[in-house]
């Protein structure tokens, strides 16, 4: 297995992308599908989310703004939020900042796989088969974050551990900067730039913080 690396969204031609937003999109739409969510559609924009809900049956406008939830939307970007009495059953018309962005950049992908520390390891079973794996950093609006490419290097470096090979500079730094433990994710997540942004903005928002920091909490990984 081939496995390079993104650290902002671009177009990827690998047969297989693994998308990463840690805080907070892909650990929000993990929670979100292993609750029973339908399917997920990303969208640039909020107005397309919007206008996907009112063309679709059974469809939610969800997403977020600088954090917050979008005037109008049915939910925001809070794992909380999207319980299994909210989700089953529903399609999610999906609008973020930077994890929408970067799920729209692998759309030529055979497959998309959503991969936060919360389902490292579940991700890492479910592409073992693939021949070449692209990671794609969500980043921060179209900028480097050290959370996505911290997570990228566990990917990367879990992925070696099954026979993968780091391919070009990007995956080797990322595998430089890896966590090495359940705490050192704990503390680079807590300590990183949108963590500390996000958990200014009230208690709940640090509680989305602490469970994003979660490593390998839940044994699910989904392709979208």
């Amino acid at each position: 297995m081939r496995v390079s690396v993104l650290l902002t969204p671009a177009p990827v031609a690998a047969t297989c992308a693994i998308v990463v937003d840690v805080l907070r999109a892909t650990t929000t739409l993990t929670v979100a599908l292993a609750n029973g969510a339908r399917d997920i559609l990303p969208t640039a924009t909020t107005g397309e989310a919007l206008a996907l809900r009112a063309s679709r049956g059974s469809t939610l406008a969800c997403g977020e703004r600088e954090g917050l939830i979008v005037a109008g939307f049915d939910l925001g970007n809070s794992p909380f939020e999207y319980t299994r009495e909210r989700v089953a059953g529903k399609t999610l018309a999906f609008a973020s900042t930077n994890g929408s962005q970067a799920m729209l950049a692998a759309r030529a992908a055979r497959r998309r796989v959503l991969a936060a520390f919360v389902n490292a390891a579940a991700v890492v079973d479910a592409v073992a088969g693939e021949s070449e794996v692209a990671i794609v950093c969500a980043g921060k609006v179209g900028g480097f974050s050290v959370e996505d490419a911290c997570c990228a290097g566990l990917l990367v470096a879990r992925l070696e551990g099954r026979g993968g090979i780091a391919e070009g500079a990007a995956a080797r730094f990322a595998r430089a900067i890896a966590p090495a433990d359940a705490h050192e994710v704990r503390a680079l997540v807590e300590g990183s730039a949108h963590a500390r942004y996000l958990a200014s903005m009230g208690e709940a928002f640090a509680r989305d913080v602490a469970f994003c920091a979660g490593l390998d909490s839940l044994d699910r990984a989904f392709a979208i």
